[in-house]
């Protein structure tokens, strides 16, 4: 074989294997889930911790000594106002009524004989046959036993009271607390508590307002009641909205806040006085608002962005303005539309215009992933509140 025939069986084997190469493969998708862009109403509210406290708290005690002779309700009973908690021996204050109304006849009847007497002696002086000066201290003498019975009756007054405190009911409807003092015992007039009775139906929840949500919670409770909600430490959402009933006339200096309370009727007793709540106090509702899940909006040099999966399957890059979280969700100004999908999970994994393989988030209760999915998100939105001034 000559030189020239070697070198062109060496060139045609080059070619034949660069010919028989296999191509470039492409790079698999990324597997990835995914969820639609949904409208929902996002409330505004202001969010803080509050303390539940009674409408009304009574300390009940004796306003007069003696024996304790009854209790007449069980520890944590529900009472009515009126009705009778405990009995004092109600006999030595019996025996001083009557002793008071004794003295009242007695007194009674020497007013009137000394009236009679100053009237006889008033006509005698006019025939001069008694002095003037005996005239007036018959006057004085009557005038001293009517004041004596003026007296008396007051006595019998004060005493027909003390017999009332021995009989001693509630001033308020509420639930009686623990009993402090058993029966048999011997009490003593403003002394230490019997009992303590707390009104539930309705309640108060007190909680602070900061200072420059103040102004803003000013102006929504000139146009009408705002709804209050709850949620208990539990994580319990109470079913019941209560409304704004008060705001304080003045910003705490040491913590820059105003001392706000709402009111809730408890009907079901959920709300317990001293029970420490999450407060939610509801300023407005933007209705039709953009939202994604939280987790699909990322931060970057450049801002915020998603990843949205177009219709060929490839992750486009979106930069977007985003609001306020409502929930697990995130409300968007910009960037977005109902009905696009955008990536929740594996982001990490992803790189501009990659191929994807999408995987819907599955629905969890109270949320939803589809596109128009507005009512049972609105109601995960209220569940959790959204915090004035954040957006």
């Amino acid at each position: 074989m000559t030189r020239a025939s070697m070198s062109f069986a060496l060139i045609a084997a080059v070619v034949v294997t660069a010919c028989s190469k296999p191509p470039a493969q492409q790079s698999p998708p990324v597997p990835v889930q995914t969820a639609a862009v949904s409208r929902v109403s996002a409330p505004l509210t202001i969010e803080a911790n509050g303390v539940v406290e009674p409408l009304q708290t009574v300390s009940i005690a004796a306003q007069v000594g003696g024996n304790l002779e009854a209790v007449e309700f069980n520890e944590g009973q529900d009472v009515q106002a009126g009705q009778v908690l405990f009995k004092i021996d109600p006999r030595p204050f019996e025996a001083a009524l009557r002793q008071a109304e004794a003295t009242l006849a007695r007194d009674t009847a020497q007013a009137q004989s000394a009236s009679r007497e100053a009237e006889r002696y008033k006509a005698l002086v006019e025939k001069d046959y008694v002095t003037k000066s005996q005239a007036d201290q018959a006057a004085a003498a009557a005038a001293a036993a009517l004041a004596s019975v003026q007296s008396d009756r007051a006595a019998v007054d004060n005493a027909r009271v003390n017999l009332g405190y021995t009989t001693i009911r509630s001033p308020i409807s509420g639930r009686t607390g623990r009993l402090l003092v058993k029966a048999g015992n011997l009490v003593r007039p403003n002394s230490d508590p019997l009992v303590v009775v707390n009104q539930l139906k309705p309640i108060l929840i007190r909680f602070p307002v900061v200072q420059r949500d103040f102004p803003t919670l000013q102006r929504r409770n000139l146009k009408g009641p705002i709804p209050v909600r709850v949620v208990t430490a539990d994580s319990g959402r109470v079913a019941e909205a209560g409304t704004l009933a008060m705001l304080d006339n003045a910003v705490d200096s040491l913590t820059g806040t105003v001392t706000a309370k709402a009111r809730f009727q408890n009907q079901t007793n959920s709300l317990w006085p001293g029970e420490y709540v999450r407060v939610s106090v509801e300023l407005q509702v933007d209705p039709n608002v953009v939202a994604v899940p939280t987790r699909a909006v990322l931060a970057g040099q450049q801002g915020n962005y998603v990843f949205v999966i177009g219709n060929d399957k490839r992750a486009i890059v979106r930069p977007v303005s985003v609001g306020r979280a409502v929930g697990d969700l995130t409300t968007v100004d910009k960037g977005l539309e109902a009905g696009e999908q955008v990536v929740v999970d594996g982001q990490s994994r992803l790189t501009p215009n990659a191929r994807v393989e999408a995987k819907p988030v599955p629905v969890s209760a109270g949320r939803t992933t589809q596109a128009g999915g507005a009512d049972s998100l609105a109601g995960a939105a209220a569940a959790a509140g959204v915090k004035a001034g954040t957006s």
